[in-house]
């Protein structure tokens, strides 16, 4: 009986995962993300809680958020660039998610950090709801917001102060997270 080279026992190999598809490994394509959410949490000493919704829609990513606990008036929300809402301070989630390393700005400056979404404008019982697409981010690629984190901030941003926006403290956080088909 001849002996198989080890080269050929690997062409072998490699041939059948590509004939297969690698499913006999259990390996399949990530599905396409069109929906991420993030559960925002009360960091230390605020009741802030609520939740932001992200819709793929074409080239655009519609932000929803629906937000509770805050004090009347404008708050500062944002992308941060880790998903690490871990400390009582929400300070784990870092600074703004800005890839492109541009200033703070508005959202609808031309320059502005991709996590620079603007303000929510709670009413007299401190709810707050956000309606806007987004032209900037999106759920996969290299502008993918997936596993980075929402922060709500206890004062208004005014698009100017580098490099936050001078919104003050961090009063909620959430993680975004692929988000199950059920979220309308």
């Amino acid at each position: 009986m001849k002996k198989v080279s080890g080269w050929f026992l690997v062409w072998i190999l490699i041939l059948s995962f590509v004939v297969t598809g690698c499913a006999s490994l259990g390996l399949t394509p990530a599905p396409k993300v069109t929906k991420a959410i993030a559960v925002l949490r009360p960091a230390q000493g605020s009741s802030v809680s609520g939740q932001v919704i992200f819709l793929q829609e074409g080239s655009k990513v519609r932000v929803i958020a629906d937000v509770t606990g805050l004090s009347p008036g404008k708050h500062g929300i944002h992308i941060h660039e880790f998903g690490d809402c871990s400390s009582p301070d929400g300070m784990g989630a870092g600074g703004h998610f800005n890839p492109h390393n541009q200033r703070h700005g508005g959202p609808d400056d031309d320059e502005r950090h991709l996590g620079d979404l603007g303000n929510l404008d709670a009413d007299k019982n401190g709810r707050a709801k956000y309606d806007r697409l987004n032209d900037r981010i999106s759920l996969t690629g290299r502008n993918s917001i997936i596993g980075r984190s929402v922060v709500i901030k206890e004062r208004a941003d005014d698009f100017t102060t580098q490099p936050g926006g001078n919104a003050g403290a961090r009063i909620a956080c959430g993680v975004i997270g692929v988000a199950s088909a059920a979220i309308e």
